[in-house]
Order: structure tokens, then sequence, then C-alpha cells
């Protein structure tokens, strides 16, 4: 966080009056790691070279000016045979106790907690087939595509905003290209937002919460006085390491210490997280999700994040990911999908009602899904276990082909019987919707070597 300093001396401090501890902590805003500055980010993401790589592709103007994403995982597995997929014509210890409903979209159906969305179909598109799932309780496939193992020895891959900040660099300079609006969730990695993988920390999502959220809010009873003390503390926080550098290596780098002021006093990215500004019709509209049932060691259904999310995007931000809920059923399972169902139903469709109403849906590219499904077979807690072999998803705008279902699992619920769609596919799919080829474009890991973003470099054929 950034420590505001008053006039007193501490001790410890300096001549100058600031401490050892100010010194350490000035502008640790969230940036992925408690001990990296954001003067440090940007200077890492300098050493990193271009951000704009050459090779990615020219980017189509558009009505919000880039292109961007919100992505949003359903941590703990949501049943695909509970929303997406009604079965039925399976067996009672199998098909569960809701029904399917019709949609705007002729002859297509979904669950029956899902109204709103039936109401809109032709606005978004559900794959009922998604593969690949290898079974760990985390994000890293919704924000990679890659299972964690995958070049684990370099630092991982990297999630797509990391992917994306590298390869477009920020709209903004006071707006970061990667926002993270991901709650800290008892098990943790359900409050993954996207790792950084072998770009590094330079590119690791900013996390605008908690004391550094707070330090970002300027109190209107703040003087100029203070708030130049800010500039002049980064100045002589520099000042400092500069004198210890004896290479000099340091001299440049008060640019950056200008840099990381800018974002943090930047009222852009602070009134972009201020729903007080937000119409209170569009605030009703999202609900806020409460009160949070069945959270336990998830996280709760926030449907103003998605607001937030489409304020950022709106603000600069090419990437936004949240966690909303948390959908590991064991028990209770129908009781939990009337819950998070029905929030879900109003908060996705307030976002792309919103996007579309602001003539912004092309340029933004929706997605929500988990790690995994859930079993076709109800257990005896009337609940669901996890389930590898088959998820679901569903997506809206990005100038993808909407109002259709893609893929089918068999009669049972336990397999994609249809039009199976890997991971990899969906994220070659969001790429194309971002401007970026797949086939063509590379990112260098720590060895210098150039690895592609996905390895199925096909976007889904029915959705482009």
């Amino acid at each position: 966080m950034l420590t505001l300093l008053g006039s007193r001396l501490a001790p410890g401090a300096y001549c100058d009056r600031i401490t050892r501890r100010n010194f350490l902590t000035v502008g640790a805003l969230g940036a992925g790691a408690s001990a990296f500055t954001l003067a440090d980010l940007f200077r890492a993401e300098a050493r990193g070279a271009t951000v704009s790589a050459p090779d990615a592709g020219p980017v189509r103007r558009s009505g919000l000016g880039h292109k961007a994403i919100i992505n949003i995982f359903l941590g703990g597995g949501p049943p695909h045979q509970d929303m997406w997929d009604i079965k039925t014509d399976a067996p009672a210890e199998i098909r569960g106790p809701f029904d399917p409903i019709e949609t705007r979209v002729p002859g297509l159906q979904i669950g029956e907690c899902f109204p709103k969305i039936a109401a809109m179909m032709d606005k978004f598109a559900v794959i009922r087939s998604v593969v690949g799932a290898k079974g760990p309780h985390d994000a890293e496939q919704c924000m990679t595509g890659w299972p964690k193992e995958s070049l684990a020895f370099v630092g991982g891959r990297p999630s797509i905003g990391a992917a994306l900040t590298k390869l477009r660099g920020p709209v903004d300079p006071s707006v970061p290209a990667f926002v993270a609006l991901a709650e800290e969730t008892k098990h943790k990695p359900w409050s993954d937002a996207g790792r950084p993988g072998f770009l590094g920390p330079a590119y690791a999502a900013f996390r605008p919460e908690g004391p550094g959220l707070a330090d970002m809010k300027r109190s209107t009873t703040m003087s100029l006085e203070r708030l130049s003390s800010r500039r002049d503390l980064l100045s002589r926080f520099d000042h400092l390491r500069s004198e210890i550098d004896t290479s000099g290596a340091m001299n440049a780098a008060d640019e950056f210490g200008r840099r990381a002021f800018d974002v943090l006093t930047s009222s852009k990215l602070v009134d972009a997280l201020d729903l007080s500004k937000e119409d209170p019709k569009v605030l009703a509209r999202y609900g806020n999700g409460q009160p949070y049932s069945f959270q336990y060691d998830g996280a709760p259904t926030c449907n103003d994040h998605l607001l937030m999310a489409r304020r950022l995007v709106e603000a600069g931000a090419r990437c936004v990911t949240l966690s909303y809920g948390r959908w590991d059923a064991h028990s209770d399972n129908f009781g939990l999908v009337r819950d998070h169902g029905g929030k879900l139903d109003q908060c996705l469709t307030a976002l792309v009602q919103d996007l579309d109403e602001r003539g912004i849906l092309d340029d933004v590219t929706v997605i929500a899904w988990g790690e995994f499904g859930r079993t076709p077979r109800i257990n005896a807690k009337a609940g669901r276990d996890h389930w590898p072999s088959v998820s679901c998803a569903i997506l809206a705008g990005g100038g993808l082909k909407t109002g259709q279902a893609i893929g089918s699992t068999n009669r049972l619920g336990e397999s994609a019987e249809d039009r199976p769609c890997h991971f990899q596919e969906v994220f070659a799919t969001l790429y194309h919707s971002l401007g970026i080829d797949v086939s063509k474009v590379t990112v260098r890991d720590t060895a210098g070597r150039p690895q592609y973003l996905v390895e199925m470099q096909q976007p889904i054929r029915e959705l482009v």
C-alpha cells in the first residue's frame, strides 16, 4: 500500500523523517507480490522489452477503442446438467428437480433457474461439452487454458490477462491493463485471478482491494501539501536507491516513480472502482448478490463486481477477472443452484444488456465457467461430486456468433457426445475475439524460447 506520512518523527526514522518501513511499503499496491511496488512493476516491464508485440496482429478500432475480456470464474465446478443441459430423459437419480425452459432462440432450452438469460438467449452462446479438465480445484485452466504443471520449471504458463498485457500494453497509462476483482477465499486457489507465469511479476494482475484501495481513494480533506508529499516521498525513495546503486542504473528510475505516482493518484482508476458514481437504476439492475449463501470457503456472489468490471474496461482495462460464488456442491446442490443461479442470471444479463446499450458488446468478450463439471449421479446428500470428464461455459459479446448451444453430452450427462470443445479451443476463441492470432503469436519464456499461447490453435468454428 501507499503509506501517507505525517510530520512526526517516528522512532527509527531517517533524518528526513521518513522511516525505513515507509520506504519499503510505498506503492506496494496489490500488484501481485506483497513487496513488489508499482514503480518496480514499471521498471520490470521496461526491462522485459516492448509490451506491444509486433506480431500480435492489427487491432480493429471499435466503439470501446480497444478489445477486452471479462473472465468470470465459477469456482468449485458448476453442474452442467442443472444449468445449460437439463437431462429430461435421465432417471431420477441423475436428472434432478429442474425443468428446461424455452429461450428466445427457437428450439434451444436451458435450466429454469435462468429465465433472464433465456429471454436474452440471442445474446449468449452456451458450450455444453467443454473437455480437457485435469481435476484440480483451482482456476488455472480457466485462466490459461493449460494445466498447472505445463512449463512449471520456468514459472508456468501466463494467464490470458498477463499475455494480453504483454502483447498489447496499457490502453491508458493510469489504468492497469489487467485487473483482478477476485475476492480472497479460504480455499486460496479459488481466488487465483490468473498468474503471470514465465512472463514475471511485471504482468501480474493489479488487485484494487484492502488497504491498497483505501490508499487510492484520496480524501476530500487531504491538503495539496499532503498530496505533494506523496510525490516528494517517491522522489526521496528513488533518490536513496540511486545513491545506493553505484552502477548508476537507478538514475533513469525517476520516470517509473512518477508513473507509479500517476497511477496511485489517478482519478480515472478510482472513479471506475467507485460504484457510487453509477446510475442507481443500473445498480438495481445488477443487484448486489446478497445474502452470500453457500459461501463457506469460496467466493461471495458479488453481483456488483460485474458492474465494476464493465466500468474498468471502459476506463481502459483489457482483462478483468473475478471469482463468483462457490459451486462445490457435494450436498444440497439444488439449493445452491437456485441461489447462485438466480443471482448469476440477474448480474450476467445486466452486464450483457449494459454493454449492448453502450454500444461496446462486440468489443468485450464475457465468459463464465468453472474448473470442471459435476457427477451425473446425485449422492446421498442431494449433492453432485467432482466430474472432470465434461463441463460447460456461457459466453457473450466479442463479436462472437451467439444465440446457440454448442455440443452436447450423452443421455446421462457423463461425457461429450457431440462436438467436444477443449479448454484450449475456448482460449483460441477468446484470443481471436481480442484480435490475436494464436497460430502466429508467441511470447518468450525465461530462456528466450518462443511459446505459443495455446497448443490447439483453431478457434471454435461455430463461434467465429
